[in-house]
């Protein structure tokens, strides 16, 4: 890690800092040679005074015990548990709780193995008795919270307790998720062996819980069978209200979760809560990032240049889109008095480019327009006219219709932009 990483690092320190963390490590992973980095990157955030909770799964377990003729009715805590899988389940919970409280403690960590989590059976679904099969009832907060105040890493394997003593095994992703929601987490994150979801060749770096919703249903064939349980969850945890970030890592990556946390654009797919609450007018502190965001279009000559000043003077135009705080889009809303209103300064950084953002922020737009009382929206392009004309419903009109102000400015810049226009009744 180089210097810049570190002060990069250090810009979101204060914003997660005493924030908890759900780590939720797929078996698979506990048994890769990057493990013991993920441990250190545990160690790094316990460093930075966030608070953990690591969550591990036993399905990779259970297929190598299966592979040595150990008879497993269930691999994954949603099918049917018997007498022998339970044991065998237990068997391999302890060993990889004790692996990973072992390498918690190489990093001088102090770490507890946590029976929080209070199981009921699943029950008969189908017609089919789950057995020992369980499903999460609650979470003992209390518990979790007096370990974390006392800076105890709690370690929950992937079964679950009733009132009587008996034990029950229950989905990992499951655990994870009702835990998230229970200790209201900042973050849930999923490691797991693959490196998120894709469109295309392209990973999703980041999409709303009700994209997410709508991929799983129409892309669910595409999604690798290791990451549907963890993308179902992650997306419950997100609609609870209670968790608005979910994360899907590559657990193979060194770094992995670091470069997740700390960087704009991240390594994997993050879901997050609400789309809007992305969106939120721009402050004075914010300037300087507009003009950084925009400076290469402006150089390019697809945006107007805009001062600090000229930005100040309409500060209550403009408005930014936020990924845990960090500003990856911009737009503005001129409302002018014949009922019309120009969208401008529309710009989406270009390691957020092809995720939805720019149509977000139209629709943002032509919301906020239709409140003002907006009859007609216009905006001005020279290099992106086609995405407003397919993307955002505008169709191209004359400079004749341009309010008097705007036309004469429009006039003087001599960039012949096209006119596009959209009626808001």
């Amino acid at each position: 890690m180089n210097v810049s990483d570190l002060r990069g690092i250090l810009t979101y320190v204060p914003q997660f800092r005493d924030k908890l963390f759900v780590v939720s490590i797929d078996g698979a992973i506990v048994s890769q040679d990057n493990f013991s980095n993920i441990l250190l990157d545990l160690a790094v955030l316990h460093s930075l005074r966030i608070r953990l909770i690591v969550v591990h799964g036993i399905g990779h377990q259970l297929q190598e015990m299966s592979r040595m003729g150990a008879p497993i009715s269930d691999l994954h805590g949603t099918g049917v548990t018997d007498a022998p899988t339970l044991a065998a389940a237990l068997t391999a919970a302890n060993r990889t709780t004790h692996e990973i409280m072992e390498g918690l403690s190489s990093s001088d960590l102090r770490a507890v193995y946590a029976n929080a989590v209070i199981a009921h059976p699943f029950g008969i679904v189908g017609g089919v008795d789950r057995q020992l099969t369980g499903r999460v009832e609650r979470v003992d907060t209390a518990f979790l919270n007096e370990l974390l105040e006392r800076e105890i890493i709690p370690v929950l394997p992937p079964l679950g307790f009733d009132g009587e003593g008996r034990t029950y095994r229950v989905n990992s992703d499951g655990v994870a998720q009702a835990v998230a929601e229970s200790m209201r987490a900042a973050k849930l994150i999923y490691l797991t062996p693959e490196p998120g979801l894709f469109r295309g060749s392209s990973l999703i770096s980041q999409m709303a819980v009700a994209e997410a919703e709508d991929y799983l249903k129409k892309s669910h064939a595409e999604v690798p069978q290791t990451l549907i349980s963890k993308v179902e969850h992650a997306v419950r945890a997100c609609k609870s209200g209670a968790v608005s970030r979910a994360h899907l890592i590559d657990g193979r990556l060194d770094e992995a979760i670091l470069g997740e946390v700390f960087s704009k654009v991240g390594v994997g797919t993050m879901i997050y809560a609400n789309e809007y609450t992305a969106i939120r007018p721009a402050l004075k502190k914010d300037v300087r990032h507009i003009l950084s965001l925009i400076k290469e279009s402006v150089e390019a000559e697809e945006l107007v240049k805009r001062t600090r000043a000229s930005i100040l003077q309409q500060l209550g135009d403009y408005y930014v889109f936020e990924i845990d705080g960090n500003i990856v889009a911009c737009v503005a809303l001129h409302v002018f008095a014949e009922g019309k209103a120009e969208l401008a300064c529309l710009h989406v950084s270009r390691n957020h480019e092809n995720q939805g953002i720019g149509r977000k922020l139209i629709h943002f737009v032509h919301e906020r327009a239709k409140e003002k009382g907006v009859r007609e929206l216009f905006a001005l392009s020279t290099r992106t006219f086609n995405f407003f004309q397919q993307k955002g419903g505008f169709r191209e009109v004359g400079p004749d219709f341009l309010p008097a102000a705007r036309r004469e400015r429009y006039e003087q810049s001599g960039r012949n932009s096209k006119v596009l226009i959209k009626a808001l009744a």
